[in-house]
């Protein structure tokens, strides 16, 4: 029995056009992680990273507290090491509450975290 040479090559242009969908999978999951040791007065209350590890998410507080306080304890930082990042702040006279979304690429890390001031 011979197969026809435009059925093979058929059958050949349908596998390789099906061979880069064997490594794709789902999109990358977003997981909760511990979060870092807080550098200054106050604590990192949650973590939830995308694309990147749980360490690297914590790096990642680490880099915008840095950036963050380089402008004084009630600074903001939108942008550090590749990242662009923003904060939404709810404040009381001895504290405040922060939840930061930090993006690189397809990189995201999301943080909270309360300041006292």
């Amino acid at each position: 029995m011979t197969i026809p040479r435009t059925r093979l090559l058929a059958a050949a242009a349908t596998i390789a056009a099906a061979v880069p969908l064997l490594g794709a999978g789902p999109a990358a999951a977003t997981k909760s992680c511990t979060p870092g040791a807080y550098p200054g007065d106050g604590y990192f209350t949650s973590l939830k990273v995308t694309g990147i590890s749980c360490a690297g998410g914590r790096d990642v507080e680490r880099g915008h507290y840095r950036c963050r306080t380089r402008h004084g304890i009630k600074g903001k930082c939108s942008s550090f090491s590749g990242y662009h990042c923003t904060e939404v702040r709810q404040a009381i006279a001895t504290e405040y509450n922060a939840r930061v979304t930090c993006k690189k690429g397809s990189r995201k890390v999301v943080f909270t975290y309360q300041q006292n001031t």
